[in-house]
């Protein structure tokens, strides 16, 4: 985290230092979102569209076989059940 003192001009405008610009990957042209709260504000950077929908996800991963009964899907990992020492050669 990167703290910094700003100087508000004339006409209402900062410079975000280039360190902070770089810190937080702000290229320029990035749309930015400001939110008040109180006697403070928040800066963010909007999400670039990535052109892709939640819909685009369906099908995605498919699983080859029979179907795994939701009881098995449900019960708790066990790392250890498939876990081999490398060092054991086991």
């Amino acid at each position: 985290m990167t703290v910094t003192t700003l100087k508000l001009s004339s006409k209402g405008q900062i410079v975000i230092p280039k360190q902070i610009r770089e810190e937080l990957h702000w290229q320029v042209g990035a749309t930015l979102t400001l939110m008040t709260n109180g006697t403070s504000i928040t800066l963010k950077a909007q999400a670039k569209p990535s052109g892709h929908d939640l819909s685009d996800l369906v099908g995605m991963l498919q699983h080859q076989g029979p179907a795994i009964p939701i009881e098995k899907l449900c019960r708790p990992v066990d790392y250890n059940a498939d876990w081999t020492d490398p060092k054991e050669g086991r």
